[in-house]
């Protein structure tokens, strides 16, 4: 578990982080959304000390982190950033190894830990090991910089804005490779984003940040349905609220007995995304895989239940 308590930054007499305190229980996802310059990315940057603070304490499993070495503590934190960040003149295996080779891990653990996260990732070891991140597509690159920063197995990542520069297909997909892993890794991940999709989407919780300070921090649901604030309400969005919601539950939920023509989907698959096929085919039905039908009239059901 990570604890923030009273976490703040001043630069210039003028907080850029204002007394900010946060939980996030471990394999949990917390993302930080807000606007440009609201703080975000300078809290997350004070969880490894990248910058330090003018006050407040990071505790992680109860341990100040101010009484860590910075250099243990950076090796105990991943971090992925947007762009990938990624060494240009080292190969993918050489990048991910990079924390393992600094913690001394012997050769043998070190290429079996490539591998493992190559294979996890959907890369196949032998035709991705060597290659250069030039040789690497978007979506590839950012998908080595997140193996990179979990190669030594940290207890927390740390992530800003990781798919901001992916096109809008590959970032859902990476977007869905993250929550899938994170969930098989069991890591604890904060992430910082300007897009509430992106936060709803990948966040167990979620904290609205402005002007250095927390206005929020609670479920998506509850966020979507009871915002705190006129800030928090206009950020979430009126009209694309009911969507925001349909995103957090699966057709798995609400799936019925019957049969239905067309491509199955899956039973993960959210409601959001079974309405906007079911819209986008004409279809009044939907197969799952696995048996059994969502339709379009309990997606629209669903809908209307949720709170304006």
């Amino acid at each position: 578990m990570i604890e923030l308590r009273g976490l703040t930054r001043i630069y210039d007499g003028v907080p850029a982080v204002d007394d900010v305190s946060l939980a996030v229980g471990t394999g949990e996802i917390a993302t930080l959304v807000g606007t440009s310059g609201s703080g975000k990315t300078t809290l997350l940057r004070m969880v490894n000390r990248l910058v330090v603070p003018s006050a407040g304490t990071v505790l992680i499993d109860g341990v100040d982190t101010a009484t860590i070495p910075v250099h243990q503590l950076r090796r105990r934190i991943g971090y992925a950033i947007q762009g990938d960040g990624l060494f240009p003149h080292r190969s993918v295996a050489q990048n991910i190894a990079t924390v393992p080779r600094l913690l001394g891990w012997p050769k043998a653990k070190v290429d079996a830990r490539i591998d493992e996260l190559l294979d996890l990732f959907q890369m196949e070891p032998a035709r991705f090991r060597d290659r250069m991140p030039h040789q690497l597509s978007g979506g590839q690159a950012q998908r080595v910089g997140v193996a990179r920063a979990l190669a030594a197995r940290p207890d927390l990542l740390l992530m800003d804005e990781p798919f901001g520069a992916l096109d809008s297909v590959i970032r859902a997909k990476a977007q869905a490779d993250l929550r899938d892993i994170q969930q098989r890794l069991g890591a604890t991940i904060i992430l910082v984003t300007h897009d509430i999709e992106e936060a709803v989407r990948l966040g167990d919780r979620l904290a609205v940040m402005d002007r250095g300070r927390i206005l929020q921090y609670d479920r998506p649901a509850r966020i979507l349905t009871a915002p705190a604030t006129p800030f928090v309400r206009e950020l979430v969005g009126t009209g694309e609220r009911v969507y925001r919601l349909l995103s957090l539950t699966a057709v798995a939920d609400i799936v019925t007995e019957g049969e239905a023509q067309g491509s199955p989907i899956g039973p993960q698959t959210t409601l959001r995304d079974a309405l906007a096929e079911c819209l986008w085919s004409g279809r009044d039905a939907l197969p799952v895989e696995g048996g059994g039908i969502v339709t379009l009239a309990a997606l629209r059901a669903h809908a209307s239940q949720a709170p304006e």
